[in-house]
């Protein structure tokens, strides 16, 4: 997420942090340099020439030169006023005090718009324990609503039952009358999307949303778009009238300008972001936090959020009494393995930690990608039972076993292996300096040697 847009902004700071004192001069080369990063990164130009303009009022002047160290308090005030671009505060999805709560996805062909409802409805279902009843308004596009049928089906929700030859505004009404009738607390609407913005389009859409009388009227935009992401939000928000946006495909190598653009277009705020497939691959969308991993200051709050869904808290209780025993085996070693791959692998947990921009290149340099992960679970997997509680019954003839039925080579085997003995050599120092030995110690990487 905002790689590319992170890097140039590293390093047109770094040299301002590097400096005691800073000149006029300094700050506003740097802002040159974020002003052509903002550009390159598809931010609307408006929106560049606010925020720069913004910045480079309250950069140059007495507070920054008198602080103890300027640089660092640049990069503060460009985090700060990133913040107020992306929204200022998180803005949640709003739930009708009576039910049901109606919802109206709108957006182009290919946006995401049908998966994004089924996240929607699956976020809902499970962390608001609502009964959500989905329902798909697109009858032109080839199985449309077979597609939300199947995904309402994935997610364990209900859909509204498909009947042939009933277009848009009756499906509305029908699923207005279910969900009334039949006690549901939200009705997620997916409207039709086209290709290209034209007035039948938005037509359609007011029209749905007269009858409908949502509560959330939220626009679903694919950020790998760029500028074409702001036009869509800018034409729909004047036709249809918004209430918050969805970016979808923000794990991809997106240059960042639709997040940064679609508030200050709008006026709508950015609610949630699409984070890959998976139906549970949605994330609510926090400006402070966002602006924190464009700077490259990564995202800690969200890396803690990530590890408590994934680590249930009586398996972390049994790790932590296995290492304070001494008792950690190659089925605890699989066991953190699958929970990195599970809070998004190396490439997941490394974009949310802060200044890793250098280590991420040495990684990469290193050929240690998120494959890795995948070669040690396939090794671990290949033991024995025993062989896993009792790595000393690993001989030569074992490992060649192992790596012939892991598809790796031996070297990969000894590896894994090694990694495994200095985890545990590091567990019986941390027994011996008691709960302050893991800070001094440090923990062995699993990427390690």
């Amino acid at each position: 997420m905002f790689e590319s847009l992170t890097n140039r902004l590293t390093d047109a700071f770094a040299k301002l942090t590097r400096k005691g004192v800073l000149r006029d001069e300094d700050v506003a080369e740097a802002l040159r340099e974020v002003r052509v990063a903002l550009l390159e990164a598809d931010v609307a130009l408006p929106v560049v020439k606010d925020l720069i303009a913004a910045i480079q009022a309250e950069a140059v002047g007495a507070a920054v030169v008198r602080s103890v160290t300027p640089g660092q308090m640049v990069v503060k005030i460009v985090q700060d006023h990133l913040t107020k671009v992306l929204g200022g505060t998180s803005s949640a999805l709003t739930v009708a005090t009576n039910p049901p709560t109606i919802i109206l996805m709108v957006g182009l062909q290919g946006s995401g718009k049908t998966t994004t409802s089924g996240k929607i409805g699956l976020r809902l279902s499970q962390g608001g324990r609502k009964k959500v009843l989905l329902a798909s308004l697109d009858t032109r596009r080839p199985a449309a609503q077979q597609q939300l049928e199947v995904l309402a089906r994935q997610a364990g929700l209900n859909s509204l039952t498909i009947v042939p030859g009933q277009g848009p505004e009756e499906i509305t009404r029908r699923a207005l009358a279910s969900a009334k009738l039949e006690g549901y607390d939200v009705l997620i609407l997916d409207s039709a999307g086209r290709l290209a913005i034209d007035d039948e389009l938005m037509d359609e859409a007011a029209r749905i949303k007269e009858i409908a009388k949502p509560i959330e009227t939220l626009l679903v935009a694919d950020a790998m778009t760029g500028q074409d992401a702001v036009t869509v939000g800018r034409a729909f928000n004047e036709r249809v009238g918004v209430t918050g946006i969805v970016l979808t495909r923000m794990d991809g190598d997106a240059r960042g300008g639709a997040a940064l653009s679609m508030r200050g277009v709008t006026g709508a705020p950015i609610k949630l972001i699409g984070v890959g497939e998976k139906l549970d691959a949605l994330e609510d969308f926090h400006p402070d936090r966002i602006a924190s991993r464009i700077l490259g200051q990564g995202d800690v709050v969200a890396l803690v959020e990530k590890a408590t869904q994934v680590v249930e808290e009586e398996d972390a209780r049994k790790l932590a009494a296995k290492m304070q025993a001494g008792t950690f085996d190659l089925d605890d070693m699989r066991n953190q393995l699958k929970q990195l791959r599970k809070m998004g692998g190396l490439s997941g947990v490394m974009g949310l930690l802060p200044g890793v921009q250098k280590v991420k290149a040495q990684l990469a340099g290193a050929k240690l990608d998120d494959k890795v992960i995948s070669r040690q679970e396939a090794i671990i997997g290949s033991m024995t039972v025993a062989e896993r509680k009792n790595p000393d019954l690993l001989n030569a003839s074992r490992r060649r076993r192992i790596a012939a039925g892991s598809g790796t080579k031996v070297e990969d085997v000894n590896r894994i292996i090694k990694q495994y003995r200095d985890m545990a050599t590091m567990m019986k120092k941390m027994r011996k300096m008691g709960t302050q030995g893991f800070a001094r110690s440090g923990f062995p990487g699993l990427m390690g040697r």
